[in-house]
């Protein structure tokens, strides 16, 4: 009878965190911000990970609370623990973009996220770790092109532009000014003026 009291309490605690976060993003695009951010609070409180990445969202732009970035990383880090995806692309982004050079845990920690989120298919996560590996202070480029082709092939016209310039210059793969060619007028077509501008060369 404890274990199913137990089970019951469960239950009823996710249910109420998702009907919470429902409720957070319908009175979202009604335009009620803080109301919004009040629904979304309390089902994070209660450890539910896509109500904790929306607060992170709340405050990371300041819809319905004053915008907060160590707060944001805070919701983005427990949603990114829990396995969301976009969490884990998110607070990578927050370390990286805001740590002290020296802290080089907090960067290992960022990649780790980072390529968790890549993995999940966040083409975002993908894009920015295919940039990350080609510009390092240490070049990865095989293992950025990937990223880039896998951004590429999930619609990201930028990477697939910087696909054209991995085959153009032989950056991870061998050169192939046809192939490049051929990344360059697909990024093209959907709209990359990088690539609109390197056709013209």
């Amino acid at each position: 009878l404890e274990e199913a009291a137990f089970q019951l309490q469960q239950i009823f605690r996710i249910d109420i965190s998702i009907a919470l976060n429902i409720l957070g993003i319908e009175s979202m695009r009604a335009g009620h911000d803080r109301i919004a951010y009040t629904c979304f609070k309390l089902a994070a409180d209660r450890g539910y990970s896509k109500a904790q990445f929306n607060v992170g969202l709340c405050y990371e732009h300041g819809r319905g609370t004053e915008k907060d970035l160590e707060k944001a990383a805070f919701y983005y880090y427990h949603a990114a623990s829990s396995c969301h995806p976009m969490a884990q692309y998110r607070y990578a982004r927050c370390l990286l973009c805001h740590r002290p050079e020296n802290e080089w845990g907090k960067h290992q920690k960022a990649v780790t996220f980072l390529e968790q989120a890549a993995v999940a298919g966040i083409t975002e996560a993908q894009a920015y770790l295919g940039v990350f590996y080609m510009r390092g202070l240490q070049p990865k480029e095989k293992r950025g092109l990937k990223y880039l082709l896998l951004a590429a092939e999930n619609g990201d016209a930028q990477s697939r532009y910087h696909v054209g310039v991995c085959y153009e210059k032989g950056l991870g793969v061998q050169q192939d000014l046809a192939e490049a060619m051929r990344h360059y007028r697909q990024s093209a077509a959907a709209g990359n003026s990088n690539a609109q501008e390197r056709l013209r060369v």
